[in-house]
């Protein structure tokens, strides 16, 4: 399978902006908003392999140039635009094969310590830290929704979103127990210790989402007034 066939995206874009056109397109909110932010990825995933491929021939052009007039600069260049290419390429393709529902959502992030007080509460600490430079890193806006600092040392609980393309796609493999075994800093006898945090990952819903309610799952309780101070269940 191509993950960068142009066509087959054109196609699937072609497709979906046919269906904007319909009369009653509009009318079903949440079908239109899905459709439309199904264009805008697809609009996105088309533009940045366009860009890739003009790169790449950019890099051919400049490689036979080497060939024919020999220049360490230039040498260099064509060196340092492949790695980027190669980086940009490997990217992509990772965004490619998040599909999911919610993948190319912000994620909101929250991390709790588990047994092991103080230690586990650094834990927590060095969790964050490694992934707010992560985002920073990879150009993801971090805000924070919650901090309990811990007593002592280290963090009780954060709550915090990454802001981005595709950050639910990328950070939702975290969720779970991180564990982490090391010779205590706060421990006098230097004894090993293992402190456990847990990480949940979720993605930030858009207000468009409707929510069903089946009538048959409500239970409906009513009262009346039989007197002063007394209530009746009907």
């Amino acid at each position: 399978m191509n993950l960068f066939d142009i066509p087959k995206l054109k196609t699937q874009l072609k497709t979906l902006e046919k269906k904007t056109l319909e009369p009653n397109f509009w009318a079903d909110i949440k079908n239109s908003t899905k459709v439309s932010e199904q264009i805008k990825i697809l609009k996105d995933k088309i533009s940045k392999i366009k860009n890739l491929t003009n790169e790449l021939k950019n890099l051919q052009e400049l490689t036979e140039l080497l060939k024919i007039e020999p220049d360490e600069i230039l040498k260099k260049e064509i060196i340092t635009n492949t790695k980027e290419l190669q980086k940009n390429v490997e990217k992509l393709e990772i965004q490619t094969l998040l599909s999911g529902k919610y993948d190319s959502n912000n994620a909101i992030v929250t991390i709790h310590p588990g047994a092991g007080g103080t230690e586990s509460q650094d834990w927590v600490e060095m969790l964050y830290r490694m992934y707010t430079k992560w985002a920073y890193k990879n150009n993801y806006e971090i805000k924070e929704l919650d901090y309990l600092e811990g007593e002592e040392a280290g963090i009780k609980s954060v709550t915090f979103e990454v802001n981005g393309e595709y950050a639910y796609g990328y950070m939702k493999c975290e969720k779970g127990v991180h564990r982490l075994v090391r010779i205590s800093p706060f421990d006098s006898g230097g004894r090993r210790h293992t402190s456990f945090a847990s990480v949940e990952v979720l993605p930030e819903i858009t207000n468009d989402i409707e929510i069903e309610i089946n009538p048959d799952d409500l239970k409906v309780d009513t009262y009346r007034a039989s007197g002063a101070g007394r209530t009746t269940h009907k």
